[in-house]
């Protein structure tokens, strides 16, 4: 009978642990996929901050961007550059370089900084409604 009621309760933590091991998981998938999103909804608003201080090659882009702890590969940046070259935010210019072939610089148009004055605003609003919930 002991030994029984030592089983039964061996099975009860083991089910207990396992619980919330799960649990423990699935909260940490929620938090990353959140954070992810978060990041890809603040990465664009990032690049053309950083643009608006001066021209910029790509790899030059990804760099300031980890320095800031916001890592992002070159996979996620050029698809990135280039919707917004096609919707007229950014233009480049090739320029040469001492080693290697000539590179990209890329630059905030007229347009891009407008749109970017623009989502100042929004990112200031949007910090403000945060303020205001966490108080």
């Amino acid at each position: 009978m002991y030994c029984k009621v030592l089983c039964l309760a061996y099975i009860c933590i083991e089910n207990y642990l396992l619980y919330n091991q799960v649990k423990q998981e699935t909260t940490r998938m929620y938090v990353e996929n959140v954070k992810s999103q978060m990041r890809k909804g603040m990465l664009e608003y990032c690049v053309l901050l950083l643009l608006s201080k001066k021209p910029a090659y790509s790899s030059d882009i990804i760099e300031n961007l980890e320095r800031a702890n916001l890592i992002v590969v070159e996979g996620t940046l050029y698809p990135l550059l280039n919707r917004l070259k096609k919707e007229g935010v950014l233009d480049y210019e090739w320029q040469e370089s001492v080693v290697g072939p000539p590179r990209k610089y890329y630059r905030l148009t007229e347009h891009g900084c407008q749109a970017l004055a623009l989502l100042d605003e929004n990112w200031n609003a949007l910090e403000r409604t945060v303020a205001q919930i966490k108080q």
